[in-house]
């Protein structure tokens, strides 16, 4: 054994456990029948083809832990399909990561997956902690020699890993940190698992602003000056810093609960009055911050731009009457409402709390005229909600975008399709730039921190902001309003605006709802979720009620 590390041994020989059926017998250093092995093949054989079978599955996966947990690196490598990469990772696993010993056990095989669990110990300096995880790997056929071998990710080390990260064990490069809500509640990822990136990022940029100290740990090092670290397991702590964060504890419980119900999910919560943020939850949690980072099509959610847009260029207020169409056409392309109804003798209002798509097209039409149609929403967007000014909210964001459009596409713009693009946290700001009657750029924690430079929009003007508001109400409680029924349980004063955005070859689109409700403003988007109310509508009303 190399190291000190030990693999799990039963009277001197590998024992590796699957479905109850223990292998025994088996030497660490020959005998392997994995992909390593030419054992009982002739030379000039032609290498096999076809699907690995199950005996070949279970015996590479066998050999290739086997190898692993004895911290064997070239052995275990020559059982990859790419050992160039596999050699240095698996060697970093023992060696970076400091585990001194490893047991690792697999699971019941389905087809050519086979999931395992690592139970390890980490030692440094005379420290020493278990480190439990699960994961799994793939067995494939080599290309050129036809034998069953392990697909190489660095996800089968740690499923965290990927191809730009390390493993190691020191003393953390960033600082503790103690992140609390606006209460003084503290915030944990396993308390509040949507927040775990959150925290990290908040760690690497105000650990040591908030006077903390770094402890010894075990980390995937991100590579990355841009991308945080990620803790694995915490050997001896060091001493956190307190950071106070715009959380609402309460509010991101409800956040998660919400979110968790759809496979792919995101959603944000602002404070109209401030700009705090209150919440940020993600579904799944723990990954991709799709709430902050997101880039997709916000769908009628944008129609509360193009109705300030419309009221802003003087082509419609709440109470003018506007044509609904079925359908309308535009450079050759016929845009439709939801089974193409269509509204008699309605207003501006009747059309948004519809959410006619025809009447965002149809009536602002006369800005082609002016040579106007092209930049005009993104000039709304970006004066008006702030749309695309670098918000420096305290950990990285992407701003929402409104470029400028040509033809076809910028008639799309008008009902949120096209090249527009946003996040929950940007589409949760327009509905608390409505509430507030002007933009306030979100943020999560005091611009005192850093000295941070906060956007700037102007504010709405009187006739635009009750127009909005006027509008916003009618789609959350008149008798036809699209988010009527999800509202109707929500506190009032209240607001709200459903969206659906097409996405592709994707057969459902993609849910959105935003809303307020007193001084709490919410936006979520569910993937393929359908219609606005059907999915992310429930998850803005839970969060809004929670406020």
């Amino acid at each position: 054994m190399r190291s000190g590390v030990k693999v799990a041994i039963v009277g001197g020989v590998f024992a590796v456990v699957a479905s109850g059926v223990g292998y025994g017998g088996y030497n660490l250093w020959n005998g392997l029948t994995g992909g390593g092995s030419d054992i009982g093949t002739r030379a000039d054989a032609a290498p096999k083809t076809g699907p690995v079978t199950a005996d070949e599955v279970t015996s590479t996966a066998r050999d290739f832990l086997a190898a692993w947990a004895a911290g064997e690196s070239d052995r275990a490598a020559q059982l990859t399909n790419d050992p160039v990469a596999a050699g240095p990772a698996v060697l970093g696993f023992r060696e970076g990561a400091s585990v001194s010993e490893a047991t690792i056990t697999p699971g019941t095989p389905v087809g050519a997956k086979v999931p395992f669990t690592v139970a390890a110990t980490v030692t440094f300096e005379g420290v020493s902690k278990p480190w439990s995880y699960a994961s799994e790997l793939t067995v494939v056929r080599g290309e050129t020699t036809g034998r069953p071998l392990v697909r190489w990710l660095p996800s089968v080390l740690h499923p965290k890993l990927t191809a730009d990260g390390t493993l190691r064990t020191g003393v953390a490069s960033t600082a503790s940190v103690k992140a609390v809500d606006r209460d003084g509640k503290e915030l944990t990822a396993e308390k509040y698992p949507s927040l775990g990136p959150v925290l990290d990022e908040l760690r690497v940029r105000y650990g040591a602003k908030a006077g903390g100290t770094s402890g010894v740990e075990t980390w995937i090092d991100s590579g990355s000056s841009t991308v945080p670290d990620t803790t694995l397991l915490v050997l001896t702590k060091g001493r956190p810093g307190v950071l106070e964060t715009t959380i609402d504890a309460d509010v991101q419980a409800a956040a998660e609960k919400a979110v968790k119900a759809y496979g792919t999910a995101a959603v944000a919560a602002i404070e109209p009055s401030t700009g705090a943020i209150r919440a940020v939850a993600n579904s799944p949690a723990g990954g991709f911050n799709t709430a902050f980072r997101g880039k997709q099509a916000p769908g009628s959610t944008m129609k509360i731009v193009t109705a300030a847009m419309m009221m802003q260029r003087g082509l419609a207020g709440p109470g003018s009457r506007v044509e609904c169409p079925s359908t309308v056409p535009w450079y050759g392309y016929t845009f439709h409402n939801l089974d193409d109804f269509e509204i008699t003798g309605g207003t501006l209002t009747d059309a948004f709390a519809r959410s006619c798509n025809t009447a965002f097209i149809k009536a602002v039409k006369p800005l082609s005229e002016k040579d106007e149609e092209n930049t005009a929403l993104g000039e709304t967007a970006r004066r008006s909600f702030g749309i695309g000014l670098n918000w420096k909210i305290g950990i990285p964001t992407t701003d929402g975008s409104v470029p400028e459009s040509q033809g076809v596409e910028t008639a799309a713009s008008y009902i949120g399709q096209g090249k527009i693009t946003m996040n929950a946290l940007n589409v949760a700001s327009l509905s608390a730039t409505v509430k507030n009657g002007g933009f306030l750029q979100p943020y999560l924690v005091a611009r005192e921190l850093d000295d941070r430079e906060f956007a700037k929009a102007e504010r709405l003007s009187p006739e635009v902001a009750s127009g909005l508001l006027r509008m916003m109400k009618a789609a959350a409680t008149s008798p036809r309003g699209t988010a009527t029924g999800v509202m109707a349980g929500v506190p009032s004063p209240k607001g709200a605006k459903t969206g659906s955005a097409e996405v592709g070859d994707q057969a459902t689109s993609n849910s959105w709802f935003t809303g307020y409700s007193g001084d709490l403003a919410a936006a979520a988007v569910v993937e393929a979720g359908g219609h606005g109310g059907d999915a992310a509508g429930p998850v803005v009303a839970r969060v809004l009620k929670a406020g």
